[in-house]
């Protein structure tokens, strides 16, 4: 998705599954597993895994600890609508 102006920016804004996502990792408090942030967002634990590793890549997420996830500065941001999330 781009910006919405029609410009050729490459920024886009989260989809309602990753804002689901993030918001699941900030409330854990730290870093939390696949299978908690699944619970949270009733998402299938394939089809997040996948979703994590796109928002690891926009920096919006990472993984502290093996098998464990969390939200980035940039995240929070970006899921309080305060960043550009870029793709």
């Amino acid at each position: 998705m781009k910006c919405g102006c029609g410009c050729a920016c490459g920024t886009s804004s989260l989809s309602d599954e990753q804002k689901e996502i993030l918001a699941a990792m900030e409330k854990c408090g730290g870093p939390c597993g696949t299978k908690e942030i699944a619970t949270a967002t009733g998402l299938d634990s394939k089809v997040l895994s996948a979703k994590i590793a796109d928002l690891k890549k926009q920096g919006l997420a990472d993984s502290p600890a093996r098998c464990k996830h969390g939200i980035t500065a940039e995240g929070v941001k970006a899921l309080k609508g305060q960043a550009v999330v870029k793709q």
